[in-house]
Formats: structure tokens, C-alpha cells, sequence
């Protein structure tokens, strides 16, 4: 009983509820004067409270390294201010900005703008590189999870609660196909964007060759699939 108030208590001083998915709860918070997002994955009632605690740190951590790592790698990613490995946490910088998603819906509502959907595409295209190349994948590749930076239009990829290390074709054509799907979707009425993604993927990835060999694989697999179902 004092525990379930504990993290009542601690739910309500990690800041204001922005969102809610299936692994985590995000809020808008504060953290040393600054503006934050305060990320907590969230415990599962079906398993075991000691398996459930390290299985959640585990991928706490991996999500802490892999954001860590895309930094080095060139990636422009939220800083992460601090892990709270007792609550599950990660507070990470609020990146102020419009998340490709919406800039892309609004382009289709309101008429294209040329010159800025291939700058973001040829952005896109570019930080996916520097991932792949350096070993990691994304795993959740949608326009939601980019956001455009006010004052500087640079593109910033958020959450990498799915990332994980590989240097296999196979998952970075996977990763870059999730991407395609997501646009076909969502964004069809701003045209091919994943076309002057991949031409600017191509442009920066030293290894591109091989995955884009898999590519075309994995789309395979995905119409067959489509079709099955």
C-alpha cells in the first residue's frame, strides 16, 4: 500500500502527462531550470516484479546507450540529462521544434513547399545514414520520431526505445523500409519523399549498397505479405 503511493506521488512530480504508448509514459517536466521530457517505462502486471524490474532496466539502459551512441556517431539526438534506474527513467533535453510528421501534414493540406520537404528529406536521409553506418538501428523509423529544431532546422531523432546495435543489411533495410510504409500512410500526398530520402542515404552511407540490396528484398517479402492478408 505505501509503495502504490510512492509512485503516485513520483508519477505526479515526473511533470505533465504529453503521452502514453504501450512500453512508456512521457511528460513534459523541468530539470535544473530547464525544460525536459521525462521518459518512464512503465512496469507490466502479467510479469513476475522481479523479472519485470530487470528486464525494464535492462532496456532502460540500452535505450540510454544507443541515444548515447547515435550522439557520437553524429546523430542529432535530445540530450539525456540523467537515469533513474529506481523508477525506470530517462530525462532528456525538450527539444523545441515541429515533428516531421506535422510540417509533412500540413505540406499536404496547404500545398507543398519544394525546397523545404528536400531539405528535410535529404536531413533524413543523411542521419539515417550516420545510424547505420555506425552500427545501430532505430527500430521505430516514423515521422513522428523526427523534429525539426526551431532556430536551426536541424533534424533531431527522438526515441530509440526499439534501437538496438547491428551491422546486418538486413535490419537497416528493415529499419528504412518500417520508414517507407509509415510515409506511404501518412504522407502520399507529398509525393515520393522516400525516393530523395534513400538518394541522400546513398550519398552518405559508405555501406549502402548492401542494404539497398535487402531492400528491395524486404519490400518483396512486404507486398507478398500484403497480398497474403
Amino acid at each position: 500500500m505505501v509503495k502504490m503511493e510512492i509512485d503516485k506521488e513520483q508519477i505526479e512530480s515526473f511533470g505533465v502527462l504529453v503521452k502514453q504508448g504501450a512500453e512508456a509514459r512521457v511528460f513534459e517536466s523541468n530539470f535544473v531550470g530547464r525544460r525536459s521530457i521525462v521518459k518512464e517505462r512503465f512496469s507490466k502486471k502479467y510479469r513476475h516484479p522481479s523479472l519485470d524490474s530487470k528486464l525494464t532496466l535492462k532496456r532502460l539502459n540500452a535505450e540510454a546507450r544507443c541515444m548515447t551512441k547515435a550522439r557520437k556517431v553524429g546523430v542529432p539526438t535530445p540530450v539525456l540529462y540523467s537515469i533513474d534506474p529506481l523508477f525506470h527513467t530517462l530525462t532528456l533535453e525538450f527539444v523545441e521544434g515541429k515533428s516531421v510528421k506535422d510540417l509533412l501534414l500540413d505540406f499536404g493540406l496547404h500545398g507543398l513547399n519544394e525546397e523545404v520537404v528536400h531539405e528535410i528529406a535529404a536531413q533524413i536521409g543523411d542521419v539515417i545514414a550516420k545510424l547505420h553506418d555506425g552500427g545501430l538501428i532505430h527500430g521505430d523509423l516514423t515521422t513522428s520520431n523526427m523534429i525539426m529544431r526551431d532556430g536551426t532546422n536541424q533534424l533531431v531523432l527522438i526515441d530509440f526505445g526499439l534501437s538496438f546495435t547491428s551491422t546486418i543489411p538486413e535490419d537497416k533495410a528493415v529499419d528504412l523500409y518500417v520508414l517507407e510504409r509509415a510515409l506511404l500512410s501518412m504522407h502520399s500526398s507529398c509525393g515520393n519523399v522516400m525516393d530523395r530520402i534513400l538518394a541522400a542515404y546513398r550519398k552518405s552511407s559508405k555501406q549502402w549498397s548492401s542494404t539497398m540490396n535487402k531492400l528491395a528484398q524486404v519490400r518483396l517479402r512486404g507486398r507478398k505479405r500484403t497480398m497474403l492478408g
